[in-house]
């Protein structure tokens, strides 16, 4: 039994597709509230018969902060994905990001020890890794350092991983992944999948930065080949950056308003601006109360370059990265059919 935590996410929902198309038996985590719509319409997007996998689905309600009802659920788990973590860049939500993240890895890999499970892959970030800002690539050998400049993200991501080692310590196999800026269809509001759609509805803004970049499918192919039998003795207790390329936000932006047939951003957003507009935009939260479209986390580093080197998962178990500018058209399609 597979036990996947997050599975109404990006990478989760994506993860579950894969999963039960391979016949796989899976339990997935949600709260009582969740809305598994768009899971079935992220599987809808790969195949004709998207229920019929759904289905196969044993959707449980539980909750990562309590431990007791983990153990529970845990019962029969042979490997776990750990996909589930709350992502903000608002300031206001950084305590309870950190706690949250941070608790329910502790709580996982505390009832995953607790039942004896064999392996747990845990989605971490780029985030969690430190900066070299001499255009140097960072590799998993790059430590992060406390820094106020961190995002209440980085600090989240970092501090589960803390978690994760322990666990390993502890007697658990488990595997890190960490992801640079993830392409896939997905809810168009929020997460990496709102760039196409800002696009779609005219952003006019770019940068000059250059981060890391991966289709989703590929981050799903790493997480099961990873945890595979015939590969998991050699990359267990061992941390994996997944990222396919590293390029300019401005080329990316490009790249996506060019597939939806829609205007390049023209304006460059300079350090100055940004710096002006995220503290307009913090103004006019304070009066509408509610969360601002651009915040100091969100703004920071957006023109400074960060290479990450994800070539140490192609090496141990033949990953084949999808290239950007192909990632880059397939999500597009998918937003211009459920735009039109």
């Amino acid at each position: 039994m597979i036990f996947v935590t997050g599975g109404t996410g990006l990478v989760g929902a994506h993860l579950l597709f894969e999963l039960t198309k391979a016949g796989k038996e899976v339990r997935a985590l949600k709260r009582a509230t969740s809305n598994l719509n768009q899971v079935l319409k992220t599987f809808s997007y790969y195949t004709e018969n998207p229920q019929e996998l759904f289905e196969k689905i044993e959707w449980v309600d539980g909750d990562i902060l309590d431990y007791y009802s983990l153990e529970k659920l845990l019962i029969g788990v042979t490997e776990i994905f750990h996909c589930a973590a709350i992502v903000s860049f608002d300031p206001k939500e950084r305590v309870r990001m950190i706690s949250n993240n941070v608790e329910g890895t502790r709580n996982l890999v505390d009832a995953a020890i607790e039942n004896g499970v064999k392996k747990l892959c845990h989605v971490s970030s780029i985030a969690a890794l430190g900066k070299l800002q001499n255009g140097q690539a960072i590799t998993e050998e790059t430590n992060w350092l406390p820094s106020k400049k961190n995002s209440g993200y980085s600090e989240s991501k970092f501090f589960s991983e803390v978690e994760i080692w322990r666990g390993i310590e502890e007697g658990l196999d488990a595997v890190i992944v960490n992801p640079s800026i993830i392409f896939g269809p997905g809810n168009w509001e929020s997460g990496s999948s709102k760039i196409f759609k800002t696009i779609w509805d005219g952003m006019k803004f770019y940068t000059k930065g250059v981060t890391g970049f991966i289709d989703v499918k590929d981050v799903v192919q790493a997480m099961i080949l990873v945890t595979d039998s015939s590969n998991f003795e050699r990359c267990k207790n061992q941390r994996f950056i997944l990222s396919a390329e590293n390029l300019s936000y401005q080329y990316i932006f490009s790249q996506i308003a060019q597939s939806l047939e829609k205007p390049a951003p023209a304006i460059w957003a300079n350090d100055l601006l940004l710096a002006l507009v995220w503290r307009m935009a913090k103004l006019v939260s304070f009066f509408t109360r509610k969360a601002p479209f651009i915040t100091k986390e969100t703004a920071s580093g957006r023109n400074l370059v960060n290479n990450f080197d994800g070539s140490k998962v192609t090496r141990l178990t033949g990953l084949k990265y999808t290239a950007i500018p192909e990632s880059i058209k397939t999500t597009a399609a998918f937003l211009e059919k459920d735009m039109t």
